[in-house]
């Protein structure tokens, strides 16, 4: 996932508007924060372990950040550790330029990539894939935007980058278009950032989606664009529809909220229940709960109650709260007994959060539990930016739908159809990447093992 914000203006806090900018893109990671700016060319980065406001915690952190350019960075990770050293933008100061860098998605070939920068003498100080985009724009001596296509010819997987260098701001994307990346304004200022609600956040009007395969920089002379790599058969990741993507931001065009709504009435007609209430699993599964219950005419009724401060924490539940371990995130209400209940989530991925929702309903005294998903099975890995790369992980890999009921102790469980699933987007197949639900990947993928998030941190950095 991850989220990533750009914004260059000479008479605006930028630093300011990159925090609030990170604060809409909160739900893409959580695991680190960061900011870097840059002043007259010199650039400075704050970065941490936590959510937003834990690492800029005071307003003395911000107004330490002047500048005209800054960046900013979400974190949850899928290549190198959750640990600071890969807390993000990251900088990186090359042989050519200094670089400070923040990028959503997973290199493919970042392996080889490192394997070539150390052969060259160039010291990576972390070991996510990020550093080694910065590093390869860092020692290319050509002109900034020619050195990012440079870098670019490069890379193979999902990346969508902000950047700041020599006092530019500079965005680029993968040929497929994988991981959303928008250009907004406000006034004569523009912004970059993972997805339109940021964009709304701050006040900036939306203009358009960075093509597949573009570099846009920003200087004093405003924007520019260029086709760096030719753009490649579209593959956008259609789980940012079915989950990653914040309801009210726009993906191709398109409200992702109703997108939801859609899958849910779709679900309704192809998985129809015998029930007396619909209730989603909040918050992810609330569009497409509405939609089931619109079509198939039960109530609507919410029956998990959740806490919404969890998030992430590094103060770890004692042995009898982990033994409880969903409840730290939600609780029923007592009106789920003696109810025939349809439960709707987005998705199921390892199978071990349902599962003990399932128990939790019974346990509250509900008469049936029909489980519901607005997506099909998940049944491979991802290799763009989702923390899913064992396939021995995913629960319905290896699984009927029935021995997936039987797992998750459901009185019944039916999944969306991948057509039914591609209807509700209103995008042509042709067009997204579906390769967790299909098995049919859009770029070459690593061998067997290689996908390890961890595989590097043993010659890497930490701290």
């Amino acid at each position: 996932m991850c989220g990533v914000f750009g914004i260059r203006s000479e008479g605006r806090d930028v630093a300011r508007l990159a925090y609030f900018g990170l604060f809409a893109l909160q739900h893409r990671g959580q695991e680190s924060a960061g900011i870097a700016v840059s002043e007259g060319g010199r650039i400075t980065v704050v970065r941490d372990m936590g959510l937003v406001p834990q690492v800029f915690s005071s307003e003395e952190k911000l107004q330490a950040l002047p500048g005209e350019v800054a960046i900013g960075h979400t974190r949850y990770s899928t290549t190198g550790g959750a640990h600071w050293s890969n807390a993000q933008p990251v900088m990186h100061r090359g042989a050519v330029r200094t670089v400070a860098l923040g990028h959503n998605g997973n290199l493919v070939n970042s392996e080889e990539l490192r394997e070539e920068l150390a052969a060259d003498g160039v010291r990576l100080g972390s070991t996510s894939d990020t550093e080694v985009i910065a590093a390869l724009v860092a020692r290319e001596p050509a002109p900034l935007a020619e050195a990012v296509a440079a870098a670019m010819r490069r890379l193979e997987g999902a990346y969508s980058v902000v950047c700041v260098a020599e006092g530019t701001l500079v965005a680029f994307r993968d040929p497929h278009g994988i991981r959303p990346l928008s250009i907004g304004a406000i006034g004569s200022d523009w912004v970059i950032a993972s997805e339109t609600c940021a964009l709304d956040l701050v006040g900036a009007r939306f203009e358009r989606d960075v093509r597949p395969g573009e570099v846009v920089w920003v200087d004093a002379d405003g924007l520019h664009t260029a086709q760096a790599v030719p753009e490649g058969r579209s593959a956008a990741c259609i789980f940012e529809h079915v989950y990653f993507a914040r309801p009210d931001s726009r993906l191709g065009g398109r409200e992702v909220h109703m997108a939801r709504v859609r899958m849910g009435e779709r679900l309704a007609e192809e998985a129809p229940a015998a029930a007396d209430v619909v209730m989603p699993i909040p918050d992810s599964g609330t569009p497409a709960a509405i939609g089931f219950a619109k079509r198939s005419g039960l109530p609507y009724d919410e029956g998990l109650i959740k806490n919404r401060y969890v998030g992430r924490t590094f103060i770890q539940p004692d042995q009898e709260l982990r033994r409880q371990g969903i409840r730290l995130k939600f609780n029923p209400l007592d009106e789920i007994a003696g109810q025939r209940i349809v439960v709707v989530d987005d998705s199921i991925v390892r199978g071990n959060t349902m599962r003990q929702l399932v128990q939790m309903l019974f346990d509250a005294g509900a008469e049936e539990v029909h489980v519901r998903v607005s997506s099909p099975p998940v049944v491979s890995p991802c290799f763009y930016g989702i923390d899913m790369a064992d396939e021995d992980e995913l629960a319905a890999a290896h699984r009927s739908v029935d021995e997936m009921r039987e797992h998750i102790g459901a009185t019944s469980l039916a999944y969306l159809s991948v057509e039914g699933m591609q209807w509700a987007t209103h995008l042509p197949s042709a067009s997204v990447c579906r390769a967790c639900f299909t098995r049919s990947y859009p770029t070459r993928v690593p061998a067997e093992g290689a996908a390890d998030k961890l595989r590097f941190e043993a010659v890497g950095s930490r701290a």
